[in-house]
């Protein structure tokens, strides 16, 4: 059942903030609800679930008048600029940020100003977005630039890995980006990183967002377009 998995979920990031000496009011969980209707989101939400993860706009924007207000919302996909309209409304965080067209046109449509997390490619996957780390820093403080938007924090999918530990070198690598920028003035205060298979190894590594799928909902649904 959903409310079993979710209540596993919850208590192995517990586990996992005990281990690292960490507070769990630290790290917040994302239940990433991407093609899944929402009547299965409001399962999650009745069972005190509150913010949830969406990687199509048009999900989002079709979701979030659905479920009750104090949800909120997290963008964890990559974001068109044409597909702003769709996102910017209902967002709580958008966690993919990565070029200043995108930030402009997020901040045309956003109701107030809007928490953003800046996408890095560690792995320098041609596949995959996101900015390289060396050039992730400069970023961070050119959209920050944009009016109505917040650069609050880092996020970023490691390559796939075997072993949940064999991601620990490129979270341990966001984290330490996210230091040499809060030195150099910049507000990077949360981590998005982490999924259902090594969000424990995330946590370890100073994660503040972690994003869980599968392990709340099951194996993804076959998205109707």
């Amino acid at each position: 059942m959903l409310a079993d998995r979710l209540a596993a979920v919850r208590d192995r990031v517990q586990a996992a903030c005990a281990r690292a000496g960490r507070d769990p009011s630290e790290v917040g969980l994302i239940a990433v609800s991407k093609t899944w209707p929402a009547a299965t989101v409001a399962q999650a939400y009745a069972e005190g679930q509150l913010h949830f993860g969406e990687s199509y706009a048009q999900e989002l924007r079709d979701k979030g008048p659905q479920l009750p207000s104090d949800v909120c919302w997290h963008f964890v996909g990559r974001l068109q600029s044409n597909k702003a309209k769709y996102v910017a409304p209902v967002a709580h965080r958008v966690h993919a940020l990565e070029t200043v067209s995108q930030a402009e046109a997020l901040a045309k449509r956003a109701s107030g100003e809007l928490g953003c997390l800046v996408s890095v490619n560690l792995g320098s996957e041609h596949s995959k977005g996101g900015v390289p780390p060396q050039e992730a820093l400069e970023r961070c403080a050119t959209l920050g630039e944009v009016p109505g938007i917040r650069v609050v924090g880092l996020m970023t999918l490691p390559p796939r890995v075997e072993l949940p530990e064999q991601a620990a070198p490129y979270f341990a690598q966001l984290a330490e980006l996210a230091a040499t920028g809060r030195d150099q003035g910049l507000p990077l205060t949360e981590l998005s990183m982490g999924m259902s298979h090594d969000f424990e190894v995330a946590i370890a590594h100073g994660a503040t967002w972690v994003r869980v799928g599968t392990a709340i909902f099951g194996p993804r649904q076959a998205r109707v377009s």
